[in-house]
């Protein structure tokens, strides 16, 4: 929305004094007023930002950066930081950045918030926006060579892109070593390094500890945001998110139905609630499956057992996805107001398969248990490595398993409610060392966790009465989103914090789409796990954040 010219407009109907109190605190750094549909928003001086983030952070209890969003109008330049508490985060404000078009030049918030890194290196990316005082202003997504600014109107798409020689070198050519400080450099990749994507890491070592580490990422970057840009809201948006976390599918398109449904006002039956709910379960037992699976190969070689019964259950429930949705990976089930279909026939066959499974895992996690969390060499390789800290933590935005697993009480199904979560009896799991360890005791309890969730949805479903079955509301062919209007939400994925800011321009498609990827977040804050460890102990560590690369690069 545009920002109001001054402070002594009226207040919107219904406006909180909270957000009264919060333009007093800021003082003469606010210019404006821009509220969301999520959440008020305040509109700053460009050279304030690191003074009003602290005033937010540390006076009014805005903790969690949680997005930071760039954009160009055809009269300026805008960044929209997305802040949060980590106690209540129903509780969000956005603060808007704007700048001139012929000088897009800023405030960075690195100092303040970490995670702001990375995601000013992004918004300088691919927006254009120039952050002063950021420490490591280049690009991330795209090569350094890369000419122009693909989210930029004036962006040439039909440019041809040159890029010099030395890209193709050799990658190893660089590993040398630094004969007045006894280091050396390493390359490690690009492949994949205990990750399901390609990423590429650089790393300093000293004999075999780690002094520094760099994460290279945007290998598989597919201008995903971009695509949707591209896409109508009602019909062509919803397969893409499949595909950035392609490990979680039905919990991406629920970030996209949440962020749209709010944007255009539109309802969810109650009964597709409740399938919706149980769905997303099911790809978050997968998700932890292939997680644990794949760490334990990423650890101590382990691919008899560990691996192989992880691939195990998780094809169990890949075949009930597909029973249900009718794909094993790309899903495209969820739709703006509802899902695709009801439950297959014969009903009672889907449920007791699915309750067969669940019946399954108490067993299971015991196997776990005796093969991962006893086993003498893991114990020795994950505890007391790759060690976060809650307060670090916070400040690089991190959430899901890698958050709670640092002791943070974190969870958007709680403490953000949507779909049918708030009506069930389950638990937020966590655990208080932050190591390689306890992130993966926190995936195997919500396992757990994930199966009593699925078990109440099977209880509701079975006894639902048939006539109130409605698995979609009435939605218009068409949406067309009231112009200019904005709005940031987002869901629990596997992973942490999905989200997803759309600003409407009243057309069937968005003005801009901007992709919170928790993988992104919680990558970031690699050289904290790593530096000070061993080189085996770095391995341990990318693992442990189970990254997936389509969803870091999207």
């Amino acid at each position: 929305m545009s920002p109001r010219s001054t402070l002594e407009s009226e207040p919107a109907a219904g406006e909180s004094a909270g957000m009264l109190d919060l333009e007093e605190l800021l003082g003469e750094a606010v210019l404006g007023r821009d509220d969301h549909l999520n959440a008020p928003g305040v509109v700053i001086r460009p050279d304030e930002v690191q003074a009003v983030l602290a005033t937010l952070r540390d006076e009014a209890g805005f903790d969690h950066c949680s997005c930071v969003t760039a954009q160009q109008y055809p009269d300026r330049f805008e960044t929209i930081y997305h802040l949060k508490s980590y106690d209540d985060p129903t509780r969000e404000v956005s603060v808007v950045v704007p700048t001139p078009v012929d000088e897009p030049v800023s405030e960075s918030a690195e100092s303040v918030f970490r995670t702001a890194e990375w995601h000013e290196r992004e918004a300088y990316d691919l927006v254009g926006i120039e952050y002063e005082d950021h420490p490591d202003l280049r690009r991330i997504l795209l090569p350094e060579t890369w000419q122009g600014h693909p989210l930029s109107p004036a962006y040439d798409q039909e440019k041809s892109q040159i890029v010099t020689l030395s890209e193709h070198a050799n990658p190893l050519a660089g590993d040398e070593r630094d004969a007045a400080t006894d280091t050396m450099f390493l390359n490690i990749g690009p492949h994949h390094p205990s990750t399901h994507g390609v990423m590429h890491v650089k790393a300093v070592l000293d004999g075999e500890t780690v002094v520094d580490v760099d994460p290279d990422i945007g290998y598989i970057h597919r201008c995903e945001e971009q695509l949707c840009q591209q896409g109508t809201y009602r019909h062509q948006i919803m397969p893409y998110p499949d595909r950035w976390d392609w490990m979680s599918g039905l919990c991406n398109e629920w970030a996209y139905a949440r962020a749209a449904e709010d944007l255009a006002d539109l309802e969810v039956p109650e009964y597709a609630q409740v399938i919706r709910t149980m769905g997303a379960e099911l790809s978050r037992l997968a998700s932890h499956f292939i997680s644990l699976g794949t760490y334990a190969l990423d650890v101590f070689g382990e691919f008899t057992a560990t691996f192989q019964y992880a691939i195990r259950d998780r094809e169990l429930v890949l075949d009930l996805l597909e029973d249900l949705t009718g794909q094993r990976m790309m899903y495209n089930y969820f739709r703006l107001g509802g899902v695709a279909w009801d439950l297959p026939e014969p009903r009672a066959e889907f449920i007791a398969e699915t309750r067969d499974v669940l019946d399954g895992l108490p067993a299971k996690i015991d196997e776990y248990h005796d093969l991962l969390v006893t086993n003498e060499i893991f114990q020795r390789r994950c505890i007391d490595t790759g060690v976060l800290k809650p307060e670090t933590a916070k400040a690089y935005g991190c959430t899901g398993p890698v958050a709670r697993a640092s002791g943070i009480d974190y969870d958007l199904r709680r403490d953000d409610p949507y779909g049918y979560y708030e009506n069930l009896e389950w638990d937020v799991v966590t655990e208080p060392d932050g190591d390689n360890y306890s992130r993966v005791l926190v995936r195997m309890q919500e396992v757990e966790e994930s199966a009593k969730i699925i078990e109440q949805c099977l209880d509701l479903l079975e006894d639902w009465p048939e006539d109130e079955r409605t698995v979609q509301s009435n939605v218009p062919r068409t949406l067309k989103p009231d112009s200019d209007a904005e709005t940031y939400r987002a869901v629990e994925g596997a992973k942490g914090e999905l989200g997803i800011y759309i600003r409407a321009d009243g057309s069937d498609t968005p003005a801009r789409f901007k992709i919170r990827s928790p993988c992104f977040s919680n990558l970031s804050v690699l050289p904290e796990l790593a530096e000070g460890e061993y080189i085996p102990d770095l391995v341990a560590a990318i693992g442990s954040l189970d990254c997936i690369m389509g969803e870091v690069d999207r």
